[in-house]
């Protein structure tokens, strides 16, 4: 009843991420026109943004958009925007804390490709 009422708690979460899930598809035809040593230097440049007070989240879509690429250019696979959305409600913290979310996934649906989005992103810290 409170479902019907209120909606689904998850599609709610899900929609508010949509837009991250775009700002990463702007971001492909641009990484993608990278050589690999540019692509490369990306990560440098990300740290020192990071070390300069740019949040994660403010680098997410980036950073995601370069795991994309790396992905198709090494592993010859694309992360389909589903996985690029498994990969922020992984990532998702609020002030610097993680929430602690976990996304549900089938059999064959790439949670190990979308592990190496939050675990690229938040390695750009050096804090583990």
């Amino acid at each position: 009843m409170l479902k019907t009422l209120l909606g689904d708690p998850n599609a709610r979460k899900l929609k508010k991420y949509q837009p991250l899930v775009t700002e990463v598809a702007l971001f492909e035809k641009e990484i993608e026109a990278l050589s690999d040593q540019e692509l490369q230097g990306k990560t440098a440049e990300f740290r020192q943004r990071a070390e300069n007070g740019e949040s994660l989240d403010d680098l997410l879509p980036e950073a995601f958009a370069v795991v994309r690429e790396a992905g198709r250019r090494v592993l010859n696979m694309r992360h389909f925007d589903v996985q690029i959305l498994g990969g922020i409600i992984l990532h998702d913290n609020e002030g610097g804390r993680v929430k602690g979310q976990l996304a549900e996934m089938k059999t064959g649906e790439g949670k190990t490709l979308v592990s190496t989005l939050p675990a690229y992103l938040n390695a750009l810290t050096g804090k583990g």
